[in-house]
């Protein structure tokens, strides 16, 4: 029977108890617990990368409410018996995940905080009526629960339930918080500028961390994770015996995300042996520490994918679910700091030696090339060249041809809604009146003003002229089916009753570009593309047009 995977599900024990196909991480609980002694810990990981099982996980293992022996019969971690036998359900566990605390400002957002809290009470209810709680901490539990609490008693909620925790098992608690830094993320984006409230959110979820964190009684030990580790002296001040591990630390490397041998595994689970190459093309090249792992999210979306068709095609998973908008700061800040001649090193397959730093805080982000760089580091857009690198100063790449189309994609998206209008007029006019010599010198400086490379497909440039020619009152077609085929881009002008067609071709080299133009014209009149063009119109042109790297070569039919 073919293996069945779960996409999208978070669950540890869902997974388990549903007999969905699982990538054995729970070692993890025995090197954490069982080889160090840190008091807290957190794991910084880019999204998609597991964090949120492996906490799952580690709740479902250490929760006293739960006997979890059946979900982790066969798994790693149960090879230390005297290590289960301690540790295994005999702990009140506490996990709270903030990556739904969102707003525009912090009038909305901060209610959405005190939400999720209230959800965090309402699932440990029972504690209110306990006898051995106090009846001043029930009072306040109880306004949490009803969003009722003020400020002060949401800074202190972690604290206050950990204790009633402690009250009624008689034991310390273990405190899992998953993705602690997106309400920071959310409130310093620049799509709130208007609104930015970083500083009132850091305060709210720097009061609740340090009081939960520092010199708790009630802690046994925490467990944090999130995208980027913000600087200690910004939320984590005065946290005793406090361990960070980010994607530049070897230890705990291969914890989050997929290596090598368990990708071969799961393909032969599935059937799919023959599919490696691919997988490793599209999904693979990050590194850890010192470890090569693969995007947990998109190996198990393309399995699934492939499950249902061994046709599917790659696709890019990473662009379904996020916005970018981190890779789309960078590329917005290529004029600064000489970055676009590094950016296009990176999409040519090459590497860039920079200072990067773990260590950062969400509102001064780009406020430095060394912070940018470690923004896409950390966040997953770039990786190690070298596994064996160590330092901060790292040779970063470009890890896969996903990574690689998102940055292509969010080029093109920024070229095309900050063009110079009438720089694009300019370039019409010049399509209209047949004028190819100063056309093809308009569209190279439209390359040139762009961030290019030179492995860009066909559909880089296709998109690259539809980007030109929308927004200005023409009806525009790209890749539409007409006559035999599909012609690139065709653009009419019902008002003047003309209309042209352009068939794009990416040459090889500068040599083969008036080559490549004549085959585009072939198509053209091949593949009789100009049917598509309804009776009335007066005027027809028809280009070819070739790209090499930033240049454009045009010719007519």
């Amino acid at each position: 029977m073919a293996i069945r995977i779960a996409v999208g599900d978070e669950s540890f024990d869902e997974i388990r108890k549903a007999g969905l196909y699982y990538v054995d991480k729970t070692e993890l609980l025995y090197d954490l617990v069982g080889r160090t002694n840190n008091k807290v810990t957190l794991f910084t990981r880019p999204r998609r990368f597991g964090k949120t099982l492996n906490v799952s996980m580690m709740e479902s293992f250490f929760d006293v409410n739960r006997d979890s022996r059946a979900v982790f019969e066969g798994l790693d971690i149960t090879r230390h018996q005297e290590f289960c036998s301690e540790w295994m359900n005999q702990y009140p566990v506490l996990f709270l995940s903030l990556k739904d605390v969102d707003g525009l400002d912090f009038q909305e957002a901060y209610p959405m905080l005190a939400g999720t809290i209230a959800k965090l009470c309402i699932k440990y209810s029972f504690l209110e009526k306990d006898a051995f709680v106090s009846p001043a901490d029930a009072a306040v539990f109880h306004r949490l629960m009803y969003k009722e609490a003020d400020k002060e008693e949401i800074k202190n909620s972690l604290q206050t339930i950990m204790r009633m925790m402690n009250a009624v098992y008689g034991k310390t608690v273990i405190l899992l918080i998953d993705e602690y830094d997106v309400p920071l993320a959310k409130a310093s984006e620049k799509n709130t500028a208007q609104n930015r409230y970083y500083e009132q959110m850091l305060d709210v979820i720097r009061g609740m961390l340090s009081i939960a964190l520092k010199t708790n009684e009630y802690l046994k030990f925490a467990v944090v994770t999130g995208c980027l580790r913000i600087a200690k002296e910004s939320i984590f001040t005065g946290t005793n015996n406090f361990a960070s591990y980010s994607v530049l630390d070897d230890r705990f490397s291969s914890y989050f995300g997929f290596t090598q041998p368990e990708v071969d595994e799961m393909l032969t689970a599935a059937g799919l042996p023959d599919k490696a190459d691919v997988f490793r093309s599209w999904y693979d090249g990050y590194v850890f520490g010192n470890t090569p792992v693969y995007c947990p999210w998109d190996v198990v979306s393309y399995v699934s994918a492939l499950l249902y068709d061994q046709n599917t095609a790659p696709k890019n998973y990473w662009r379904n679910t996020s916005g970018n908008g981190i890779l789309r700061d960078f590329v917005e800040h290529n004029d600064d700091w000489a970055i676009p001649d590094k950016f296009e090193t990176l999409m040519n397959g090459g590497t860039v030696t920079v200072a990067v730093s773990d260590e950062l805080t969400y509102d001064v982000l780009y406020d430095s090339e060394q912070n940018v760089w470690s923004i896409l580091l950390m966040t997953g857009y770039l990786t190690k060249a070298d596994p064996k690198a160590r330092g901060n100063t790292v040779a970063l790449k470009i890890p896969n041809t996903e990574i690689e189309g998102i940055f292509a994609d969010t080029v093109v998206k920024l070229f095309t809604e900050t063009i110079d209008n009438s720089k694009q007029r300019e370039l019409m006019t010049s399509f209209w009146n047949e004028d190819i010599e100063l056309a093809t010198k308009q569209l190279s400086d439209f390359l040139w003003d762009t961030i290019s490379y030179m492995d860009y497909h066909e559909d880089y440039y296709h998109a690259f002229l539809a980007g030109l020619f929308v927004g200005l009152g023409y009806v525009v077609d790209s890749n539409k089916e007409s006559g035999l085929g599909r012609f690139d881009v065709f653009v009419k002008d019902r008002r003047n009753r003309r209309a042209m067609l352009i068939e794009a071709k990416k040459s090889d080299s500068k040599e083969s570009m008036s080559a490549d133009c004549d085959e585009a014209l072939k198509q053209i009149g091949e593949k009789g593309y100009a049917r598509s063009l309804e009776p009335g119109y007066e005027k027809f042109i028809k280009y070819g047009i070739a790209f090499f790297q930033k240049s454009a070569m045009i010719k007519k039919l």
